[in-house]
């Protein structure tokens, strides 16, 4: 059965998705250079997700230490991200195929990972 943290965590995670596109988007139409609206908006989703996650979805108090954990998840998830694009490059020459197999892997490993680590 799947929790309604679980459920949070993933919502959560549309959202900060949602601004980061938004926002590269949005960027770009002002013409601010594709790469560096990107990463805008991805450094952007990536701070809004932490202070959602842990305020909203876990309940807890921001921690320069709990950030810090934050970033290696993330870290960890996107190494976890290349693998699988990398191998269904090699095996099938479908590395989008590897990057949407990759999604439950990360949402899964994320969640248990800012549960039991992240916010101890």
């Amino acid at each position: 059965m799947i929790s309604k943290r679980f459920i949070v965590y993933l919502s959560v995670g549309v959202v900060c998705a949602a601004v980061d596109i938004g926002l590269m988007k949005l960027l770009m139409f002002n013409g601010v250079n594709y790469l560096i609206a990107a990463t805008v908006g991805f450094v952007a989703g990536l701070i809004l997700n932490f202070f959602l996650h842990t305020w909203v979805t876990f309940n807890a108090q921001y921690s320069h230490s709990a950030f810090g954990r934050y970033l290696v998840v993330v870290f960890a998830n996107y190494i976890l991200t290349l693998i699988s694009i990398a191998v269904f490059q090699y095996l099938v020459d479908m590395p989008v195929l590897g990057k949407l197999i990759s999604l439950p892997v990360v949402a899964v490993n994320g969640f248990l990972l800012i549960k039991h680590w992240v916010h101890r």
